[in-house]
C-alpha cells in the first residue's frame, strides 16, 4: 500500500513537471583500471566555491539538452539530486548541494563513502542516500528518495531511461560524445551547467591544472622512465598513457615505450625487459596487507633485485585503487602521492 501511494504521488508530481520539461542524457567507456573511483585529501580546496555558486544559482529557470535530444527545463536550482551512473560519484561530490543520492559500484558495506579519504567530501552534505549497489539502480529506493532531478548515462543507464523519467526529470549525459571515464573535466562542466554551479565546476578544473603545473615544477629534476603498475593478487598491469596520461607528460615524466597507449599486462620478465628507472606499485590491497599481491612474489626473485629501480631504491608503494581511479578526487590523490615519492 505504501509503495502504491508513493507511486501515485510520484505520478502526480511528474504530470506537473512534464508541463515544464522533457527528458535527456550523456556517457562513456572504461578499461581494466580502477573500478571504483578513488579519492583525494584536498577536499577543502575542491569545495571552496561556496560564495561563487550563489551567483550561478540565480540563473533559473534554465533549459539543458539531454543526450536523447530532449530539452529539460529546470524551474529552480535542484536541492535533491540523484546520480544513477555508478561511475561518476566523484564528479558530483565536489558540488555544493544539500542532498544527493548515488548508485555504488560495490555494496554499501564495502563502499568508499565511509572511507577516510572521502569523509571530507561526504560530510558536507546534509544527506547522502544510496539508491543502488553493484552498479544496479534500485528504482524503489530512488522513488522513495523523491529527487528533484536525476542525472544518468546514455549508455550506462539506457535500459531504465523510461522508468527514470517517470520518477523525476532526467538528464542523460551523452556517453557517445563524452568519454566519462577519461574526461572528468567534461563531466564536471556538464554537471555545473545542469546544477547552476558553473563557477565551481570551472574552479575545480582550474585548481587541478594549477596543481599539475606546481607538480611539474617540483619534479623537474626527475630523470629516466617512470612506470606505474597496477598490482592485483594474480595480475600486474603497466598503466598506459591512455588511462594514466595525467601522470606522465603533464608532469614532465617519461613513459616507457611499452606504456604509450593502453599499457600491457606484465610478467616479471616483461618488466625486466622494460627496466624502468622508477616504479610505482599501485596496490589494490593497499589498505589490507593481509590480502595477496603478485608483487610480493616478484620481490623474492633475483630478477626483481636486478631491476634498476630496485637497485637505486626508486620503487614506491601507493594506493592504486585511489590513484588509478578516473575522477578528480582520484587524480588529486594520485598527483600528491607521486610528488611525495619523487620530489
Amino acid at each position: 500500500m505504501k509503495t502504491a501511494k508513493l507511486r501515485m504521488a510520484a505520478a502526480c508530481l511528474l504530470m506537473f513537471v512534464m508541463m515544464l520539461v522533457s527528458a535527456c542524457s550523456n556517457a562513456g567507456t572504461a578499461n581494466h583500471a580502477a573500478t571504483e573511483a578513488p579519492a583525494a585529501t584536498d577536499a577543502a580546496e575542491n569545495t571552496s566555491g561556496n560564495n561563487a555558486t550563489a551567483g550561478d544559482s540565480a540563473a533559473f529557470p534554465r533549459t539543458v539538452t539531454s543526450a536523447d535530444g530532449k530539452e529539460v527545463t529546470i524551474a529552480e536550482q535542484p536541492k535533491k539530486i540523484a546520480l544513477v551512473h555508478w561511475g561518476l560519484t566523484q564528479e558530483l561530490l565536489g558540488f555544493e548541494l544539500p542532498s544527493i543520492a548515488v548508485t555504488l559500484p560495490f555494496t554499501a558495506k564495502n563502499s568508499f563513502l565511509d572511507s577516510d579519504v572521502y569523509k571530507p567530501y561526504v560530510e558536507k552534505f546534509d544527506e547522502v542516500t544510496v539508491v543502488g549497489e553493484n552498479t544496479a539502480v534500485n528504482l524503489e529506493a530512488l522513488l522513495q528518495y523523491e529527487p528533484d532531478i536525476i542525472l544518468a548515462g546514455s549508455v550506462t543507464n539506457k535500459d531504465i531511461t523510461d522508468q527514470l523519467s517517470q520518477i523525476a526529470p532526467t538528464v542523460l549525459i551523452d556517453e557517445e560524445k563524452t568519454n566519462v571515464w577519461m574526461d572528468w573535466q567534461g563531466v564536471i562542466t556538464q554537471f555545473g551547467d545542469i546544477l547552476g554551479q558553473e563557477t565551481l565546476a570551472k574552479q575545480t578544473i582550474d585548481d587541478f591544472s594549477a596543481k599539475v603545473e606546481e607538480a611539474k615544477t617540483q619534479l623537474g629534476d626527475v630523470e629516466g622512465t617512470v612506470a606505474y603498475l597496477q598490482v592485483r593478487d594474480k595480475n600486474i598491469w603497466l598503466q598506459g598513457t591512455t588511462y594514466a596520461g595525467d601522470y606522465y607528460e603533464p608532469l614532465g615524466l617519461n613513459a616507457p615505450e611499452e606504456a604509450k597507449g593502453d599499457g600491457i599486462e606484465l610478467t616479471l620478465e616483461g618488466l625486466s625487459a622494460i627496466n624502468p628507472d622508477h616504479i610505482f606499485l599501485g596496490y589494490f590491497n593497499y589498505n589490507d596487507k593481509s590480502l595477496a599481491a603478485l608483487s610480493d612474489e616478484w620481490e623474492q626473485s633475483e630478477v626483481w633485485k636486478k631491476l634498476k629501480a630496485v637497485q637505486q631504491n626508486q620503487v614506491y608503494a601507493i594506493n592504486g585503487e585511489l590513484a588509478y581511479g578516473y575522477g578528480p578526487i582520484s587524480k588529486i590523490n594520485g598527483l600528491a602521492a607521486i610528488v611525495d615519492a619523487l620530489k
